[in-house]
């Protein structure tokens, strides 16, 4: 399975694209973070995010897109943006044919970490554990999405026998 992992943002949108390797392992196909002009109007940032996203879709080809839930923000400014991102990110996904996801910080920090408050230092650490990297991937935006696409390739077996068993 190839999933895409994408931690939304108008600013900052991480992406990271996880494949499954034999031997239960994990491979990193892609990691970055698209940006957008912050002098920009907020309509041009979106358009440009979503050319982004498009053309992200169109290299990488992923099976499964996994996308931040975003439920809270403390700023109300700043959850705009991420919402506004995050909807553009769910619309690509869909309209690339990919199957789409979500998850909240909190399950991700769950299923990596195995605690729902651990710090963006300890997610980093277990990405780069998990994918074999010689570091931490930076910026954390970059490694959240590669820990959105960690949590999937975790979860989905489980989510499949589980499905499977409910049709019986």
């Amino acid at each position: 399975m190839f999933v895409l992992g994408i931690d939304p943002g108008l600013t900052r949108c991480g992406y990271a694209a996880v494949a499954t390797a034999p031997g239960h392992r994990l491979k990193l196909g892609a990691i970055g973070v698209l940006t957008t002009p912050v002098g920009s109007s907020v309509p041009e940032r979106l358009a440009e995010l979503q050319r982004d996203l498009a053309a992200l879709l169109e290299e990488v080809r992923p099976d499964v897109v996994a996308v931040e839930h975003v439920f809270f923000q403390v700023n109300r400014r700043t959850a705009m943006a991420v919402a506004q991102a995050s909807g553009l990110a769910l619309a690509e996904a869909a309209a690339s044919g990919a199957k789409v996801v979500q998850y909240t910080a909190n399950e991700v920090k769950l299923t990596l970490c195995g605690y729902g408050a651990a710090t963006k230092a300890q997610v980093a650490r277990l990405v780069q554990v998990r994918l074999g990297l010689e570091a931490p991937p930076r910026p954390a935006d970059a490694a959240d999405a590669a820990a959105l696409a960690i949590c999937h390739l975790t979860v989905a077996p489980l989510q499949a026998r589980v499905a499977a068993a409910v049709e019986r």
